[in-house]
């Protein structure tokens, strides 16, 4: 299944896409994507609706996240070799987490603020895990059982916050916008492999990013593993399990970043597409 979230911001109501490309309501069953209706058992009850006998969404609404109410939003740096490469940064050795503040968090056609006087706003398209089961000590044999499904997140990241104002990446990771999710949440049995997934991302047409989540230095089992021994993962929260090659900070011979008035355009096999004009900060 494909689920979303559509309506103004702050309004939006649960829905799903039809096999025609077509939204179709979800509120008279669900009250949002979130919490419970991740589950299994939740997500198995709207497997049971005939898409047909649920109402037609008119027009084109807005698209918001396609998860509600996410409790964690947790990021992943350095999982591609190559990226790691990029940044002149070893591969690592575990895993390495970061948050990204919920306030970051919005629908993936909303556009990007470029923060006051930023000079280093970058891009990361990423693969997002939604959790939809609570998981703590979970073996990596078992560790997918607990997701929900799949989602394109951009990891939008200012650099000089991030790399230049002490060693805490999150301070780069969080600022209003930086957190573009979905169109969809893609179930998981619709994502027989999340390790063979391409991704890629364009800025004003040019091409920047080209990966797939197969040169990931840590599956996403692994990663789910490895956060539920150092945290318990619930139903809604979010993992940006890293990027590929081609980020800003990464051209030779000389860094790109963004700036007012450009596109992005980004998306991963099966998961959706993203755009998102970038604009000053008000």
């Amino acid at each position: 299944m494909k689920l979303l979230r559509y309506g103004p911001h702050g309004q939006e109501k649960p829905g799903l896409l039809d096999a025609q490309g077509r939204i179709r309501d979800l509120s008279a069953h669900v009250p949002d994507l979130a919490g419970d209706v991740l589950s299994d058992a939740g997500l198995a009850r709207l497997r049971t609706l005939d898409p047909a006998t649920l109402p037609l969404v008119p027009g084109e609404p807005r698209i918001g996240p396609c998860v509600g109410r996410v409790g964690k939003f947790i990021g992943i740096g350095l999982n591609y070799v190559d990226h790691a490469a990029e940044t002149g940064q070893p591969v690592p050795t575990e895993p390495i987490v970061f948050g990204k503040w919920t306030s970051c968090i919005c629908g993936p056609d909303d556009g990007i603020e470029i923060p006051k006087d930023s000079k280093k706003t970058d891009w990361e398209v990423e693969l997002g895990v939604v959790i939809g089961a609570a998981c703590k000590n979970v073996d990596e044999a078992s560790a997918l059982d607990y997701v929900a499904g799949y989602c394109v997140v951009n990891d939008v990241t200012e650099r000089e916050w991030q790399l230049e104002h002490g060693t805490q990446w999150d301070k780069g990771k969080g600022f209003d916008t930086f957190g573009p999710i979905g169109p969809w949440l893609v179930t998981r049995d619709d994502v027989p492999d999340p390790q063979q997934l391409d991704l890629w991302l364009e800025v004003d047409g040019h091409r920047y990013q080209s990966g797939n989540t197969r040169t990931m230095v840590f599956t996403v089992a692994q990663l789910v593993a490895y956060l539920s021994r150092i945290m318990t993962l619930q139903p809604g929260d979010v993992i940006s399990t890293g990027t590929p090659p081609g980020v800003g900070m990464g051209i030779k011979p000389a860094p790109v970043f963004l700036k007012p008035g450009q596109t992005v355009r980004l998306g991963i096999a099966g998961l959706g597409e993203q755009l998102q004009a970038t604009r000053a900060a008000g």
